[in-house]
């Protein structure tokens, strides 16, 4: 137990220190440092990263860095989104799920290699009006619903890229709206893969899910107060190193046995 609280640690430094990606984390976390099966840790990972997410995003908000226009624009098509991404992962084996998170998983990977977008632009500087069209914003809220229910993961590594250039917003506002709505996509997710899980015949263990969650919070506070310390982009970089070598594994292992 003593190695998940260690993991359970190093997710909450890391959404504290980079504000996306430690979410990423908590699948492997619950399948190989606790022993879940795949549906199961999928299930409590959109628990967890939904109660780190809510603890973040309340910070965020009672401070009024938070846009509640774009959570309504990305949050609501994110969750119907979340909603269906759960749904077909009842449909596939685990196996199937656990290679899409792996991919995922270099996928974000292949975005933190990137230099940071806030290193891009000027800073508070707002994107052109017509980045700022509003479907095209709910429609990628959608897509990266999809993909949260699907494999559970929140998804802040696509969400802050997209509030920032669609939805014109600059950085720290992005964090902090992104935030929300990795929480409420991440609990709609639980509450459709708690109908999943009891049609299979399986059950969350609520006493890991309540541990682990309370760890990665305290672990997102301290992250966010060593942030201003660490090198951002040099920590960025060693952290997608990390997730090629973690996605890699997982490939290698499960590829074999879904073939």
């Amino acid at each position: 137990m003593i190695l998940a609280w260690i993991g359970a640690l190093a997710i909450g430094l890391a959404l504290g220190l980079l504000g996306s990606g430690g979410s990423i984390l908590t699948v492997p976390v619950l399948i190989y440092l606790i022993g879940q099966d795949e549906k199961t840790a999928i299930a409590g990972s959109l628990f967890i990263v939904g109660a780190i997410a809510a603890a973040g995003g309340a910070q965020f908000a009672a401070r009024r860095i938070v846009s509640w226009r774009n959570v309504a624009l990305f949050g609501l098509p994110g969750m119907a989104g979340t909603y269906g991404g759960a749904w077909l992962g009842g449909l596939v084996s685990g196996l199937v799920q656990l290679a899409v998170f792996a991919i995922v998983m270099l996928l974000a990977a292949g975005l933190m290699f990137r230099p940071p977008i806030a290193g891009r632009t000027r800073p508070g500087r707002v994107q052109p009006a017509q980045a700022r069209v509003a479907w095209k914003v709910a429609l990628d809220g959608l897509a990266v619903g999809i993909l949260t229910g699907f494999v559970g993961v929140g998804g802040g590594f696509l969400i802050v890229p997209a509030l920032v250039l669609l939805g014109g917003l600059p950085m720290h506002l992005a964090v902090g709206t992104s935030l929300v709505i990795i929480a409420l996509k991440s609990f709609t997710g639980f509450f459709k893969y708690v109908e999943v899980l009891d049609q299979l015949g399986l059950a969350l263990d609520w006493q890991v899910l309540l541990t682990v969650a309370g760890v990665g919070i305290a672990g997102s506070f301290v992250g966010r107060s060593l942030g201003s310390r660490v090198s951002q982009d040099r920590l960025q970089r060693f952290f997608a190193v990390f997730l090629v070598v973690i996605g890699g594994l997982i490939l290698w292992q499960t590829v074999p046995k879904i073939l």
